[in-house]
C-alpha cells in the first residue's frame, strides 16, 4: 500500500520545492539485486572511471546542486557550495583509499605457492542518509560502495529527498547502471523496511543515537549483513592555558555554531578554566552577537541559516528550556526571531552548577559551559558522556594536548582546531554512542569490501610425511 506523499519544503520561507509519493522498497531492493552481479564484474579500472565521470557531472551541475541544498536545508549558500566540493573531491579520495585499504596482496609461500589477499563486494547495501548533509554523507557511503562492486539503495532524510534525487541523476548522467543505484523516498515506514529486507547484504547509516541503536539491535541476530553506524555525539571543546582569547572564541564559535550546529561533530559543551572563563565567554558573545543569522541566499552571506524545520526549533526552544529548569543559567537565550519560521539565534547557558547535565546530543546551536578548577577535572568531564565522536583542545601547552589526546575517549581529537570540519582522507568515526567501530571516510573502503585469502598453486602436489602406516605395495 502506498504511503502519505513526501513533501519537502523550504525552512526559510516555507515554500514548497519537491513532491513524490514513497517508493516501492521491495522494487527497488530487487532491481539492485538484479543488476549488481554485471557491476561486479566490470573491472575496477571501469569502475573508477564511470566515477571519475560522476565527479565531472557533479561539477558540471555544482551551481544547482548547491541552491537546492541550500534552499531545503537552509545552510548558507557558501555551506552548500562546501558540501558540494566534498562530494566531487570524494572520489579521488576513495580511489586511493580502495588501493591502499583493499588492495591486492600476493607473496610466494612453499612448494611454489602463493598467498593471495583480494577483496569483494558484498552485493547489494542500503544507505540511510540524514538531512545535515544531504548529499555529501551518504555520498561518503555511495563512492566507496560503487567503487568495491556493490550496487547501492539509498534512502535519504524524508526531510531533503530533492537532494537526493538531484544526487542520484548524476550517477546515472556519469554511466553508473541505474539499477545499481536505487532511490526509496519514504517516511519511517519505508526506512525501517529497507532495513530490515532480506535483499540487502549490508547497511550503512548516518543519523541519530537513537535510531542507530535500534538498527544495532535489529541486525543482532544477523552477522552475515554488514552494519556501519555513524551517530553524533555529545562533544567537549577543552579551553585551557590559552592567552589569546580572541582565537580562541571564533574557534569555539566555528565548533558550536556552524551550519546552525547542525553538525554531528558539533561542539556541545565548552569545559574551560574558571579564570579563563568570564573573559573567554564576553568574547564569544561578541562574535555571537555579530552573526548573521539569514536565509541562505541572502547578501551579505549569513553565517547561519535556520534549523531543518519547526518542529525542530521547537524542540530546541523546550530543551533550552529544560536546561535552565536543571539549574542552567543563561547567558545568551536561544531566541526565534520569525514565529513561523526555524531561525534560531546562538546560545549560551552555564551548567557548571546545574543539578543535572543530559547527556544528549542537542542538534542546533545551543552551547553548554562548564567552568573547573584544574585540567585533570576538564578531562573527567570531557569524558562524562556516552558518546566519543570529537573532542578538541584549545590551549598552547603541547603537554597539555598529549595528556588530552591520550584521556579523551574519542575518535576525533584535535588541538587548537575546531571540532568540526574532519578531513575526508582520514578515517571519521568515533565510540561508544557515536559508532559502532567502523569508521567512515577513508576508512568506508574497510566495510565495503570483504578480504578473501587464498593459498594458491598451479599444480597439484602433496604428500603426507607423518603418521601413516606402511602397507606392503603402497608408497
Amino acid at each position: 500500500m502506498a504511503g502519505q506523499e513526501i513533501i519537502s519544503t523550504e525552512p526559510a520561507t516555507g515554500a514548497l520545492l519537491w513532491q513524490r509519493m514513497p517508493d516501492d522498497v521491495d522494487t527497488e531492493v530487487a532491481r539492485a539485486r538484479e543488476s549488481w552481479p554485471a557491476w561486479a564484474s566490470q573491472p575496477l579500472a571501469y569502475r573508477i572511471e564511470t566515477l571519475r565521470r560522476f565527479a565531472n557531472v557533479v561539477r558540471q551541475r555544482a551551481d544547482a546542486l548547491s541552491d537546492m541544498i541550500a534552499r531545503e536545508t537552509g545552510k548558507p549558500l557558501w555551506d552548500a557550495r562546501t558540501e558540494v566540493e566534498a562530494v566531487i573531491a570524494k572520489v579521488d579520495i576513495s580511489v586511493t583509499a580502495y588501493s591502499e585499504r583493499t588492495g591486492q596482496r600476493r607473496s610466494e609461500t612453499p612448494m611454489n605457492a602463493r598467498m593471495a589477499l583480494r577483496h569483494k563486494p558484498h552485493g547489494v547495501l542500503a544507505v540511510l542518509g540524514p538531512y545535515n548533509f544531504p548529499a555529501h554523507l551518504p555520498n561518503g557511503h555511495i563512492v566507496p560502495a560503487l567503487l568495491a562492486g556493490n550496487a547501492v539503495v539509498f534512502k535519504p532524510s524524508e526531510k531533503t529527498p530533492a537532494t537526493a534525487d538531484m544526487l542520484v541523476q548524476c550517477y546515472h548522467a556519469a554511466g553508473v547502471p541505474e539499477g545499481c543505484v536505487r532511490l526509496v523516498v519514504g517516511g519511517a515506514d519505508e526506512g525501517k523496511a529497507l532495513a530490515a529486507h532480506d535483499g540487502i547484504d549490508g547497511l550503512l547509516f548516518t543519523g541519530s543515537a537513537r535510531t542507530g541503536l535500534a538498527l544495532n539491535r535489529l541486525y543482532a541476530d544477523r552477522p552475515e549483513k554488514i552494519l556501519a553506524l555513524e551517530m553524533g555525539g555529545n562533544n567537549p571543546i577543552v579551553v585551557w592555558d590559552q592567552p589569546d582569547l580572541y582565537s580562541a572564541a571564533v574557534l569555539v564559535v566555528q565548533s558550536a555554531f556552524t551550519t546552525s550546529g547542525q553538525r554531528c561533530t558539533a561542539a556541545r559543551r565548552l569545559i574551560v578554566d574558571e579564570a579563563l572563563a568570564d573573559p573567554l565567554i564576553a568574547e564569544i558573545d561578541k562574535l555571537c552577537r555579530r552573526i548573521i543569522v539569514g536565509e541562505p541566499h541572502a547578501d551579505p552571506q549569513p553565517f547561519m541559516g535556520p534549523v531543518i524545520d519547526n518542529d525542530t526549533a521547537d524542540m530546541l526552544t523546550e530543551s533550552f528550556l529544560a536546561l535552565m529548569t536543571m539549574g542552567g543559567r543563561p547567558l545568551k537565550h536561544l531566541e526565534r526571531s520569525q514565529a513561523d519560521r526555524p531561525f534560531l539565534t546562538p546560545s549560551l547557558i552555564d551548567m557548571t552548577d546545574a543539578r543535572e547535565r543530559p547527556d544528549v546530543e542537542l542538534f542546533g546551536p545551543i552551547l553548554q559551559i562548564q567552568r573547573v578548577r584544574t585540567f585533570e577535572e576538564a578531562l573527567h568531564e570531557a569524558n562524562a558522556t556516552r558518546y566519543g565522536l570529537s573532542a578538541s583542545l584549545i590551549s598552547q601547552d603541547p603537554k597539555l594536548y598529549d595528556a588530552f589526546w591520550a584521556n579523551v575517549r574519542a575518535g576525533i581529537i584535535n588541538w587548537n582546531r575546531p571540532t568540526n570540519g574532519a578531513a575526508s582522507n582520514a578515517p571519521f568515526g568515533g565510540i561508544g554512542w557515536s559508532g559502532n567501530h567502523r569508521p567512515a571516510a577513508y576508512y568506508a573502503a574497510d566495510y565495503c569490501a570483504y578480504p578473501v585469502a587464498s593459498n594458491e598453486a598451479e599444480q597439484a602436489r602433496a604428500f603426507i610425511g607423518v603418521g601413516l602406516r606402511d602397507i606392503d605395495g603402497d608408497r
